[in-house]
């Protein structure tokens, strides 16, 4: 794509290291477009305001992170609760789906924040799990799902997640907006 370059690593990486990271931006781009134009205002009108979750899974010391393969960033692992679908239900399902973690106790809500920036009227339900187990998974929309302890997180944590990190780590006032 013209005025899109590889990074130093993926030029390391080779031809087909450029190959995938032009499909990976192709797909990340048709993902916005479509979600912009498509999804999301026919989310609006099926639900007017949305809800969506996201579940910290907290391992000594260590919290869960997901990377799509088509958006950059790390975050918590969650999404969209379903008609007919508590928000308890909708974190367990969704941190399932794609991680492969299984609750074995109910969250416990964190928060609920006004995500405005990301999509306007949306709203997103933090919960905290701590007893769970992991059984391996593999998703076409989750790259990676890693632990990274709280004192070394990746590059590209998000901004939603890094408050809630500090709000449940380091005593933070809970915020409003995700």
């Amino acid at each position: 794509m013209p005025g899109i370059r590889p990074s130093a690593r993926q030029l390391k990486l080779g031809a087909s290291g450029a190959r995938f990271y032009h499909e990976a931006m192709v797909k990340r781009l048709a993902f916005k477009a479509v979600s912009k134009l498509v999804l999301q205002p026919w989310r609006r009108q099926t639900h007017g305001l949305t809800l969506g979750t996201r579940i910290v899974a907290i391992e000594e010391g260590s919290v869960l992170l997901v990377r799509h393969s088509y958006a950059p960033g790390w975050l918590f692992p969650g999404g969209g609760v379903d008609r007919g679908e508590t928000i308890y239900e909708a974190a367990l399902r969704e941190v399932g789906e794609e991680t492969g973690v299984i609750g074995l106790e109910e969250p416990v809500l964190h928060g609920v924040f006004l995500n405005d920036k990301q999509f306007r009227g949306d709203h997103v339900a933090c919960f905290i799990l701590r007893r769970f187990e992991r059984k391996p998974k593999r998703s076409l929309e989750i790259a990676e799902a890693k632990f990274f302890p709280v004192t070394a997180l990746p590059e590209g944590t998000t901004g939603g997640t890094l408050r809630r990190i500090a709000e449940i780590f380091s005593g933070a006032a809970i915020g409003r907006h995700w």
